[in-house]
């Protein structure tokens, strides 16, 4: 073997690798959304587990990427550590379908069928047809096709590439050598897990071997042992991405690595058994479809003896990994921006509590107004603070996500979030506004005029509504609800207009004293306010949606008077709001 052959091999496994990623990001892209939705409905079931883990590593063809995801969703708090233990088993079985689309290569027949199979046949279409893709589909997702095909098809010439350049090891005495080392077992279980520690990609180090077994000079032997030494390898990914995590976070990766631990003592057992019994099939030669068929035999195998016995895995997780007294906030991880869909749905989740937070706090600053109660003010407070720290730690993560290639739906979703959490912060602190004109008016023993509760308990049950309204317009992202929230936020400003000509009469009439009028004209204002930001949210939302308004348009349309819809619901709100109100 030349020197040049030695670059054809380490070319070939750039372009394996590298396609590997591409293939990978663009069907993570592809079957985001979906793959969110099977996220979410994760339950216990430890069967559910393991055949979402199939799936989910079959989209993303990467075992590593699917634990590191993993370590992500735990650490932000999103998933609990027993829901875990299935998906990582399932992504062992889902991986080892990679490795049978690569033993094509070892395809020879004069049929054209089968012909067709040999990835030199198929690969170079595949990848024709994805840059015909590229070039001239419309759709995002159709384009994503084409970079996942040009990626399988830059694989599979990484792949031929590989075989080709170890072609003359076959008459290599060198290499006839280094195989005679490999049969110490020990040895080749070190090196299957030296070579996919270092290029952290169980998928590339398994197409190696397939590429090497077509010299003829791999036996079953040699490979059984590199392809367990393989399997604990790709652990290396996950134990370096749950450096800098919780402790939760930390037992993922404990977990993945003593599953992988416990099957390959428990393989290497059994394969010693054969290996001092002196088993002849041990001495055969191997193929790549030999080499795709012990892959999944071992894990399958693995994942049949530990499923029933998941909870073990975790205790032993729980042992290793101490835990901690210090409490842990958690928050959506960095990892997970390696599944941007993925960190869409947990954003919005994040900022729905936030929305429901918010709202929350409007709802007992209303009923907190004229019997001011201090446990109910502290309950407030809180949550104006937890409204913050989600709004500086949300907007940060979401203006770092929108730099990801995400898809366009993707997009608007972020969008609506960075246009919206801003308003329902400022909400919340109006929320706070309410309450310490509350304290003020118990504080001063203010007395509120009859007319002015009135007024105000009209004004309120407006206030409350709109929010009420904006809260499920903005977790449903319901476009046809948010049309709603403008003509009742319309309302509510004449309800303030009119509240402020009666306080206005009483000062001129001497019924109410300047004291009480600057708290009465703090609680208008913060009511306006927050009809206000709703409304900035409901538009937020319809931008999101199919009618694709943009505020200015939406505004100049509702104040042109030709949106019927607008029209009827405004009357209602004034015949339902105005009716209580004087004057």
């Amino acid at each position: 073997m030349s020197i040049f052959s030695l670059f054809s091999l380490l070319g070939g496994l750039a372009f394996f690798i590298y396609g590997m990623n591409q293939m990978s990001h663009s069907m993570e892209l592809i079957a985001g959304e979906k793959m969110e939705v099977i996220i979410n409905k994760l339950t216990s079931s430890r069967l559910l587990g393991l055949l979402l883990g199939c799936v989910i590593t079959i989209a993303m063809q990467s075992s590593s990427a699917v634990t590191v995801m993993l370590v992500g969703l735990v650490n932000s708090g999103l998933m609990n550590l027993s829901n875990t233990v299935g998906i990582i088993m399932g992504s062992n079985i889902g991986t080892t379908i990679m490795a049978w689309i690569m033993s094509l290569i070892g395809v020879s027949s004069d049929s054209f069928l089968l012909q067709m199979l040999k990835p030199e046949s198929f690969a170079p279409l595949l990848a024709f047809i994805g840059i015909v893709l590229i070039m001239l589909a419309k759709l995002p997702k159709r384009k994503e096709v084409g970079n996942a095909l040009v990626g399988f098809g830059i694989l599979m010439s990484g792949m031929l590439m590989m075989s080709g350049s170890v072609a003359p090891l076959a008459d290599s005495p060198v290499f006839a050598r280094l195989l005679t080392a490999f049969r110490n077992p020990l040895l080749a279980v070190l090196a299957g897990f030296a070579v996919t520690a270092v290029i952290q990609s169980s998928a590339a180090s398994v197409g190696m071997l397939q590429a090497l077994s077509m010299t003829g000079g791999i036996t079953f032997g040699i490979a059984i042992p590199i392809i367990v030494g393989q399997n604990v390898g790709t652990c290396a990914t996950a134990i370096l991405s749950s450096i800098g995590v919780g402790r939760n976070a930390k037992r993922v990766s404990v977990i993945h690595l003593s599953f992988n631990l416990i099957g390959a003592t428990v393989f290497m057992i059994v394969f010693y058994a054969f290996y001092l019994a002196g088993a002849d099939f041990l001495e055969q030669r191997v193929n790549p479809v030999s080499i795709a068929l012990c892959h999944t035999i071992f894990n399958v195998s693995t994942t049949t003896l530990l499923l029933p016995f998941s909870n073990v895995l975790v205790k032993i997780a729980e042992t290793v990994i101490k835990e901690d007294s210090a409490p842990q906030v958690a928050f959506i991880d960095e990892r997970l921006f390696n599944t941007p869909s993925l960190a869409v749905g947990q954003c919005e989740t994040l900022a729905n509590e936030m929305a429901e937070a918010a709202s929350s706090a409007v709802k007992l600053a209303i009923d907190n107004y004229f019997a001011y109660d201090e446990k109910t003010g502290t309950m407030i407070s809180d949550l104006e603070n937890k409204v913050d720290t989600y709004e500086d730690r949300l907007g940060s993560y979401l203006i770092r996500l929108s730099g990801s290639k995400n898809t366009q739906r993707d997009k608007r979703r972020i969008a609506k979030m960075l246009h919206s959490i801003g308003d329902w912060e400022r909400i919340s602190d109006y929320a706070r506004d309410l309450n310490k004109s509350a304290l003020e008016i118990r504080d001063k023993k203010l007395v509120i005029s009859a007319d002015a509760q009135e007024e105000l308990g009209a004004l309120s049950k407006a206030v409350g509504d709109i929010v009420a309204l904006t809260t499920q317009v903005f977790s449903k992202a319901d476009a046809e609800l948010a049309v709603k929230v403008e003509p009742l936020e319309q309302v509510i400003d004449l309800l303030v207009e009119n509240c402020r000509e009666s306080h206005i009469s009483r000062l001129q009439d001497g019924e109410c004293t300047l004291e009480r009028g600057f708290v009465f004209a703090d609680t208008l204002n913060s009511y306006e306010r927050i009809s206000d930001h709703c409304s900035n949210i409901a538009i937020a939302v319809l931008e999101e949606g199919d009618r694709q308004f943009t505020p200015h348009e939406y505004m100049e349309h509702v104040k042109s008077g030709n949106d019927p819809v607008f029209q009827t619901l405004f009357s209602e709100y004034q015949a339902q709001y105005l009716s209580s109100m004087k004057g």
